[in-house]
């Protein structure tokens, strides 16, 4: 009895399918927004050619806001299994468990 005989291949090319739907738009999103806002945030660095310190700020500000939401959506889909671990989802004990 082999373990590949119970898998229906069509679930798994639509599953494929899926997969490379959902990388192709999350890469053209990365790609139009991402990109630029990344150049933008280089070249009006101090010493750069576009020089420019407060579109700097703002700019890093908005990256910074971005790069913690992921963390953010993180802690929250982990509060059961924290508050289970450990007895609270706050403070120091609370952000350990989605921390490691």
């Amino acid at each position: 009895m082999s373990f590949f005989a119970n898998i229906d291949w069509s679930d798994i090319g639509q599953a494929c399918l899926d997969t490379l739907i959902m990388l192709g738009g999350s890469l053209s999103l990365t790609i139009a927004f991402g990109l630029p806002l990344g150049v933008l945030l280089y070249l009006t660095d101090r010493g750069r050619l576009s020089q420019n310190r407060v579109a700097n700020a703002v700019l890093g500000v908005i990256v910074n806001i971005l790069r913690s939401v992921p963390f953010i959506i993180l802690l929250i889909v982990m509060i059961p299994l924290t508050v289970m671990l450990v007895g609270t989802s706050l403070g120091v004990a609370g952000a350990i468990p989605p921390l490691v």
